[in-house]
């Protein structure tokens, strides 16, 4: 698959050609599948929600998202990580709410995620620290998505931003920092 295509459909779809919405769905189903399977690896095995599943119901989402003028490929995959992010928080959120809370799933963060200790960290948590980044700096927020829930290279970050390389690396090492902490503090208030 060349990016250019998906990029030219993605365009041919803002303009309103219905043909080109079939033609996508195999274009991207192979990378959307793989975000998919990253993710549902970190969970708890015997997990309800499949890879296909979490696929299909972003794949769902993205296409309603009709009055986005999608600029690249870049930017569809960032908007899927979102989605997907919250796809599976809500999956937690609706299980810890039938386990009231004592089946709150720790997923792992690798050292190009979050942290480099190898610690896990609930996605309940972590999606709720990076609400609080949001509210404090909403471009170190978006770089931990795209990074962490649609696994972009630091470059189709820069690139989705429309900032610089040395910006995003930048924001990402404070952003991380400020999340460890933030992780940090939750476990301890929890224990």
């Amino acid at each position: 698959m060349q990016r250019h295509d998906v990029t030219q459909i993605l365009s041919d779809m803002h303009g309103g050609d219905r043909e080109s919405l079939e033609k996508l769905l195999p274009m991207i189903y192979d990378e959307l599948h793989a975000l998919a399977q990253a993710q549902l690896r970190q969970e708890r095995p015997g997990h309800t929600l499949q890879a296909t599943a979490l696929v299909n119901e972003a794949y769902l989402k993205l296409i309603e998202l009709k009055h986005i003028k999608w600029e690249g490929r870049a930017h569809f995959f960032g908007a899927a990580a979102r989605i997907i992010r919250r796809i599976l928080v809500d999956h937690a959120r609706g299980r810890d709410r039938l386990k009231r809370g004592g089946d709150r799933k720790r997923i792992p963060l690798d050292s190009s995620a979050i942290q480099d200790d190898g610690k896990s960290v609930d996605l309940i948590a972590l999606h709720e620290a990076l609400e609080k980044l949001e509210a404090l700096d909403s471009r170190q927020s978006k770089i931990v998505e795209l990074r962490f829930f649609g696994g972009l290279s630091m470059k189709e970050v820069a690139d989705v931003l429309g900032v610089s390389l040395r910006t995003v690396e930048g924001d990402w090492t404070m952003a991380r920092a400020w999340l460890m902490k933030q992780l940090a503090e939750d476990t301890k208030g929890a224990e």
